[in-house]
């Protein structure tokens, strides 16, 4: 009789233990995570705007989430880094620095996009955001927006603009300014913006849309190149004498390329969420915020998964009539 009640309570203590096991090795497994450096895919080669936001959160991470590895993924306006992220393994240890060109305007313009900025993802936080500035060589009787206008509109056909490529936001803010200001300006794309700009200021192209960045700031202050208008809500603390493009007169070009973090569909929650708090921690770090504000970044001081989610829809919406009116196509 011992045997048989030894027995009985020996299997119940089996079951319960067996029933238990899966949500303890979840939790043991959350909490242990991570237990090797993490994967930051940039999907754009070194020295962009990219790695000027990714590389300085890895570093101010590193107390809270280990180290992280850079890889630069670039190629095809960075949709293969994109996908290569979409189709890694869901263990919060591969994670994508995307932004405007991967998640809207790329996925829009393809007839064959190898996944879904939606569906394929589940976004974490927004870094910061970046404007466009539109920049003339200085040797151009151009001295603002209103005056480029006029001197388009005088000069049909004569003027060209240059851009990082076919594609990016800078692209869409220049064929936004043609369709608003009905302008007849030649867009001439580069692979990337390092090219465009020793053209400009060489003198072989005359206007440049660009992203802001610290080396353009830093152009315009010296007086190698300048910038007409910003793109963003407010004046860049680096150039205040730059007016916003709403304070110009077209609030239609106020635009705000994101870059945020985003993981494989399927990644567990508590790994996102752990990924997210220590962003916000870093993103607190005053050094980082000097350091984005500096570069021509707004550093986004409160974002989380679900905000980072509204925001990408939010930009597919903005996008998508532009893309259409212009018949944008980057297959």
């Amino acid at each position: 009789m011992i045997n048989v009640q030894f027995s009985r309570r020996r299997l119940l203590y089996l079951a319960a233990g067996a029933v238990a096991l899966p949500a303890v090795s979840r939790v043991a497994w959350a909490q242990s995570y991570p237990m090797r450096p993490i994967r930051l895919v940039i999907p754009f080669p070194p020295g962009g705007v990219y790695d000027a936001t990714g590389r300085p959160w890895a570093e101010k991470v590193k107390p809270l989430l280990g180290t992280i590895v850079i890889e630069n993924l670039g190629g095809a306006g960075s949709t293969l880094g994109t996908a290569a992220v979409a189709r890694a393994q869901p263990d919060g240890y591969t994670i994508l620095l995307g932004g405007t060109s991967g998640f809207v305007i790329n996925p829009l313009a393809s007839t064959k996009s190898s996944y879904d900025p939606i569906k394929d993802f589940e976004p974490i936080a927004v870094l910061g955001r970046n404007p466009t500035v539109i920049n003339v060589h200085p040797a151009q009787p151009i001295k603002n927006l209103k005056e480029l206008i006029e001197f388009a509109r005088a000069n049909p056909g004569k003027l060209s603009y240059g851009s990082s490529g076919v594609g990016t936001i800078n692209h869409l803010v220049g064929e936004q300014l043609k369709l608003s200001a009905n302008l007849d300006i030649t867009h001439v794309p580069y692979r990337g913006a390092g090219p465009a700009l020793t053209d400009l200021i060489s003198g072989h192209i005359p206007l440049l849309f660009q992203s802001a960045t610290g080396q353009a700031i830093e152009m315009h202050n010296t007086g190698k190149l300048r910038i007409l208008a910003v793109t963003s809500d407010t004046r860049l603390a680096g150039v205040p004498d730059v007016p916003t493009v709403a304070q110009a007169g077209m609030p239609e070009l106020s635009a705000l390329q994101f870059f945020g973090l985003f993981a494989p569909n399927g990644t567990p929650k508590s790994i996102i969420e752990q990924i997210a708090h220590a962003t916000r921690n870093a993103m607190a770090d005053n050094d980082l915020q000097r350091l984005f504000i500096a570069s021509g970044f707004e550093p986004d001081l409160n974002s989380n998964p679900e905000k980072t989610r509204r925001l990408v829809q939010e930009e597919i919406g903005k996008w998508t009539p532009v893309i259409k009116a212009i018949g944008l196509k980057v297959d």
